[in-house]
């Protein structure tokens, strides 16, 4: 089997930021400011239906439908320095956590959480 080599392209990429939806979006940006720490640096709407938070090197979309449900699909992966540090406080915040820190095979120490709309966000730290 020939494996297809990559094809050159002439456009660099920037970044790319998932766009999480919410149902609540003044809920979704105290938890993702006052639990997370993010930033809220745009909005747009009135009422407001679009965010963009950023910490770090970290951007996060978040965009308002009334009726969204959450599904059980990771929405997003955080590549963080401290895994066990965010966990701890997030426990301590009494945020939902879906899969409990671990050490896995594939390299990473990580969890996974649920913010307010039930919205999955997988953590990982190298290890």
């Amino acid at each position: 089997m020939n494996t297809p080599q990559p094809v050159a392209h002439p456009v660099h990429f920037g970044r790319i930021a998932p766009t999480v939806t919410v149902s609540d979006i003044e809920r979704a940006v105290r938890f993702y400011t006052e639990v997370l720490g993010f930033t809220k640096v745009f909005e747009n709407g009135s009422p407001v239906g679009f965010v963009i938070l950023k910490k770090d090197a970290a951007e996060l979309h978040l965009s308002l439908s009334k009726r969204h449900k959450a599904t059980a699909q990771n929405v997003a992966h955080l590549m963080v320095s401290e895994a066990a540090a965010l966990y701890a406080q997030l426990e301590q915040s009494q945020v939902r956590i879906i899969k409990a820190i671990r050490d896995a095979d594939f390299g990473l120490r990580c969890f996974v959480f649920a913010d307010p709309d039930g919205n999955r966000i997988d953590v990982g730290q190298s290890i």
